[in-house]
C-alpha cells in the first residue's frame, strides 16, 4: 500500500482532538509543546493556540496548570464522538426519504448558508434538485429525528424537514444514484487495509513514532466515519461498513493508550 503524504495538522484541531479523545483528559503546556513538536508545530504556535482556545472556552485551566476541555469544547467533542454509537440510531429502510427543503432561506446570509451545508453533509443528505436535499429514511424517529440532528448542528429552523414516499421512477432512480460518486465501499476497504497495515507494526515503533502514526492514521479513518451517511442496503454494503467501523473503534482504543503513555512521559 502506498504511504499517504502526511500534512501538518492545524494546532487548534490537534489539541482539541487529543483533549476530546476520552473523558477527563488533561494536558499541561509542556506536554502540548511536545505534541506540537511531533508534527513540526512551533512552541510559540502551540502556546498562542492554548491561549486562544481558553479565551473561546474550548479549553479551561484546571489544577496544577493542566488544561482540560471547557464547556464549548465538550460540546465539540460530543458532536465528533457520536460516530462510535451511530449504528444504534438506525432502523430498517422502507424505500422512503427524509427531505430538507431550503428554498425558504435567504441567499444573502453566507455564514448561515455554510452552517446549513455543513449540517446537511454531516447528516448524509445530498441535493436531489435545486433547494431540495434528501437521505434514506433509515434513522430512528424518521424526519423528526433527522430534523433534531440537523438543528443541533446549526441548520436554520426555517428549513422544512419532512418525509416523502412514492417518488416517480425517474426521480427515484436519480435519488438512488446520489451517493455512488462517494465510492463508500472503496473507502471502507481502503480504510480497513490502512488500519490493518498500521496495527502490524505500530507496537514495534518507538513511542514518538507510534504516537504520531496513530494520530495520522486515526484522524484519516475517523474522518470518513464522521461524514459517513449511514446508508441502508442496497445503497451500500452494510456488513463491510460494520467491519470498518469495528476496526476504527479498535484502532481508536489502541491510539488512546499510546497517547496516554506519551502524555504521561516526563
Amino acid at each position: 500500500m502506498q504511504q499517504a503524504i502526511v500534512k501538518k495538522p492545524v494546532a487548534r484541531k490537534l489539541l482539541l482532538k487529543l483533549l476530546g479523545s476520552r473523558e477527563n483528559i488533561q494536558m499541561n503546556a509542556a506536554s502540548a509543546v511536545r505534541v506540537g513538536a511531533l508534527f513540526g508545530i512551533s512552541e510559540n504556535n502551540i502556546r498562542v493556540t492554548l491561549t486562544r482556545l481558553q479565551s473561546m472556552q474550548l479549553i479551561t485551566l484546571v489544577e496544577r496548570g493542566y488544561y482540560a476541555l471547557g464547556e464549548n469544547g465538550k460540546q465539540f467533542a460530543k458532536e465528533i464522538s457520536q460516530w462510535r454509537n451511530a449504528e444504534d440510531s438506525l432502523m430498517s429502510w422502507g424505500n422512503d426519504w427524509v427531505v430538507a427543503q431550503t428554498n425558504t432561506l435567504p441567499k444573502s446570509d453566507k455564514t448561515q448558508q455554510r452552517t446549513n451545508e455543513r449540517a446537511l453533509k454531516l447528516v448524509g443528505m445530498r441535493k436531489l434538485v435545486s433547494d431540495m436535499y434528501i437521505r434514506p429514511n433509515n434513522i430512528l424517529d424518521g424526519a423528526k429525528g433527522v430534523r433534531g440532528k440537523l438543528q443541533t448542528l446549526g441548520l436554520s429552523k426555517k428549513v422544512m424537514v419532512f418525509s416523502a414516499t412514492d417518488f416517480e421512477d425517474k426521480m427515484h432512480n436519480k435519488a438512488m444514484e446520489l451517493w455512488r460518486q462517494d465510492d463508500l465501499e472503496g473507502l471502507y476497504r481502503n480504510g480497513c487495509e490502512e488500519i490493518e497495515q498500521s496495527l502490524k507494526h505500530l507496537h514495534r515503533l518507538p513511542l514518538e513514532e507510534a504516537t504520531k502514526e496513530s494520530y495520522v492514521v486515526g484522524d484519516s479513518v475517523l474522518y470518513r466515519l464522521v461524514f459517513d451517511p449511514l446508508l441502508p442496503s442496497p445503497l451500500v454494503d452494510v456488513a463491510l461498513r460494520k467491519r470498518y467501523r469495528d476496526l476504527v473503534k479498535h484502532y481508536d482504543d489502541v491510539g488512546a493508550e499510546i497517547w496516554h503513555r506519551f502524555l504521561s512521559k516526563s
